[in-house]
């Protein structure tokens, strides 16, 4: 069993199991609305904390309909909170 936060989850497997394409993590990644760890090899590692971040993300922008840049405001004020 892994920690919640730490990072175990290559870029193939969370855009596997989130059925999104890995391109559109990356997007997040240099939107800022997600920061993976990176490997020695700088390989992207997201722990289940990242994934739960990314559903939210999915949700906000394909349920809801809000852009990349109200979806980090968003993010914002929740942290806040």
């Amino acid at each position: 069993m892994h920690g919640y936060e730490e990072p175990v989850y290559l870029i193939s497997i969370v855009a596997k199991v989130l059925n999104i394409h890995p391109q559109t993590l990356r997007q997040y990644e240099r939107e800022g609305l997600v920061t993976p760890s990176r490997t020695d090899g700088k390989m992207r590692l997201y722990s289940q904390k990242d994934i739960d971040r990314i559903k939210l993300i999915l949700r906000l922008t394909r349920d809801l309909g809000v852009n990349l840049a109200g979806v980090d405001v968003i993010l914002q004020l929740k942290e806040k909170i």
